[in-house]
């Protein structure tokens, strides 16, 4: 395959040929790796820029920032509070793109924003009003330039990559709008990488390291001097100051260390335990990114989702300059796009339906983010028809998830909602109703280590909590041991502790030990039974009952007692014990020993927790 193909098929005359023939059968995944490797190494050949790797990561970098900045003046100018710099800007980010295309020789991506550049041209000097369908257009530009930097960048990791589509029919688009037309298109459903495998479409994947590296730079205000860094370094950065802060307590906690009376020593030793921790503290915050960025790009799935089905909405944005660890917002993407999907689809009502309930035909979602007690607080609220309890009751009694004169309260009512396959929409839109999305974030929330809450009234609306870790690399246990065997048990799992009285702990016929915790009968895990461990007491009024929650699952678990409390550095275990239940990583304790992080998700499953309340 020939040089042209990857950039868009420039022929002698300069005239692009199509990468895929209008009615030609489309590139299989493999078919379209092996098109576009051939192609980057043809335009190498032919182009010694284009075999720079440093140089096409640069420009994925930079074209995605101005791409994301493309998005947000569009979505200014269609809400109607731009002004004329907005679009200046967008115009000079495609420019830009432009620019850098060329100087790659990528001739696809530079025709289509050579195209769109003329269109914003004619908008700034005031021979073109941007209207909707202009905006459409533009914003569906941008996507097919993201679409040929995903390409791109899988063929030259040696991914899988599907083919950008023929731009044809999308310049002619761009050209009837520049002319004050309106070409029809359908409006796709942005951010959709939820479901994009149930729909046969491809995946966009943003690259890890150049995105952050993007983010990086998108940050800090003033004169602040800004370094792009690849995150892999970052990450060993990270790797090696947790290194640092194990041996600096195990320093301090050495017995031979203890024995000597030295002050000078002492307060040797304290100073280096006050730098070590600003440098954990300085190095953890280098992995925080502001869930703003997170926020905005779910700007563009609510207006494509509203003009879709035809709904008014506006999204509201509070706590942009909340940060969190960089992984836990890239796993909020997922949940956050389920359950915005729902409060479209399911939650605000058509117009005509909110006006006849004396409501605003506009309905509101809130999306906003909060710190609270150690966590971060990720709150989707709609002021839409609110959850149905009488319905999700009746499909749950339906599918056998609860028993008819089961007594169940709003709170464990509403939770239902997260289990697997259950939907109580009547039909199955191309937006929900399938019954896999809430299921997904559930699964999304606890493998953050996080939890969900629910709160919801009648013909009022919904507001979903999302209660998160501030990072995955560092959490606050309690150093539990069981039959010598020290593990540790994540503090943002526990809800309290106690010693069992005789009169609390039961048998019961068909569900095995319980334990009576205020009012409420509890399933107990005895750790050292779980883990094939000796206990160091057989009866459990001599241990010490933890009571543990995951999700929205609740249990006692069993130790023989409580040796203290420490923030760990978490390890994984391997990939020889990736499949151990029960155990969700390693920590090296003050004493240079490892103790094992108890995965409470599983354990709860297995001991079949009650659902909390």
């Amino acid at each position: 395959m020939s040089q042209e193909k990857l950039n868009g098929g420039a022929g002698p005359a300069g005239e692009p040929a199509r990468p895929q023939t209008e009615g030609a059968p489309p590139l299989d995944a493999a078919e379209g790796l092996r098109a576009l490797a051939e192609s980057m190494e043809s335009a190498a050949a032919s182009n010694p820029l284009a075999a720079d790797p440093e140089l096409v990561q640069d420009f994925l970098v930079e074209a995605r920032e101005h791409l994301s900045k493309i998005e947000a003046c569009l979505l200014e100018i269609e809400q109607g509070v731009h002004t004329q710099e907005t679009l200046h800007a967008a115009f000079r980010s495609f420019h830009t793109i432009k620019g850098l295309a060329g100087f790659l020789d990528y001739a696809v991506m530079q025709r289509v924003a050579h195209e769109t550049e003329t269109l914003l041209d004619l908008a700034r000097n005031g021979k073109l009003v941007m209207r909707p369908a202009a905006v459409d257009v533009v914003l569906a530009a941008g996507d097919y330039l993201r679409s040929w930097l995903d390409a791109i960048e899988a063929a030259a990791a040696g991914r899988a990559a599907a083919v950008p589509p023929d731009p044809e029919p999308l310049l002619e688009r761009v050209r009837v709008a520049a002319q004050g037309g309106e070409a029809e298109a359908e409006i796709p459903l942005e951010d959709g990488r939820a479901e994009a495998g149930q729909a046969g479409l491809p995946q966009p994947a943003e690259a890890g390291a150049g995105r952050e590296r993007g983010e990086a730079a998108g940050r800090g205000g003033g004169d602040a001097a800004l370094v792009k860094v690849d995150t892999a370094k970052l990450e060993y950065l990270v790797d090696m100051v947790g290194e640092l802060v194990i041996a600096q307590t195990m320093l301090r906690h050495n017995p031979e260390f203890a024995q000597v009376k030295s002050p000078r020593l002492q307060r040797d030793i304290a100073h280096l335990t006050r730098v070590t921790g600003e440098v954990q503290k300085t190095a953890m915050a280098m992995r925080m990114v502001p869930v703003g960025q997170l926020f905005r790009r779910m700007t563009r799935l609510v207006r494509d989702l509203a003009r879709k089905s035809g709904k008014l909405a506006e999204l509201e944005l509070h706590g942009e300059d909340v940060e969190l660890d960089r992984t836990i917002v890239e796993e909020l993407h997922d949940p956050l796009v389920h359950m915005l999907r729902n409060s479209m689809d399911h939650g605000l009502e058509p117009p005509a339906e909110r006006e006849a309930k004396g409501k605003p035909a506009a309905g509101r979602i809130r999306l906003a983010a909060s710190h609270q007690a150690g966590m971060i607080v990720i709150e989707i609220s709609d002021d839409g028809r609110g959850l149905n309890r009488e319905r999700i009751f009746r499909k749950a009694v339906e599918r056998g998830l609860v028993a008819p004169d089961a007594k169940l309260g709003d709170h464990e009512v509403f939770h239902l909602i997260f289990e697997p396959g259950f939907s109580t929409a009547e039909q199955v839109t191309d937006v929900s109703g399938r019954g896999v999305g809430m299921d997904v974030v559930r699964k999304h929330i606890n493998k953050l280590r996080g939890r969900i809450e629910i709160v919801s009234t009648s013909g009022a609306g919904t507001t979903f909590l999302l209660k998160v870790p501030l990072t995955l690399a560092i959490i606050d246990g309690l150093i539990v041991s069981v039959g010598g065997e020290r593990f540790i048990v994540p503090i943002f799992a526990v809800r309290e502790m106690f010693k069992a009285s005789p009169e609390q702990v039961f048998t019961v016929e068909g569900k095995g030990e319980m334990a009576m915790v205020r009012g409420r009968l509890l399933p107990v895990v005895r750790l050292a039974s779980r883990l094939g461990i000796e206990a160091r007491s057989e009866n459990p009024c001599e241990g010490l009952m933890i009571v543990g929650e995951s999700g929205s699952r609740v249990f006692c678990l069993l130790v023989d007692e409580l040796v203290g409390k420490q923030e760990v550095v978490i390890k994984s275990l391997g990939p020889a014990f990736r499949d151990s239940k029960g155990l969700a990583g390693g920590a090296i304790l003050g004493d240079g020993k490892v103790g094992l992080i108890l995965d409470l998700a599983s354990i709860a499953g297995e001991a079949g927790a009650v659902v909390r309340g």
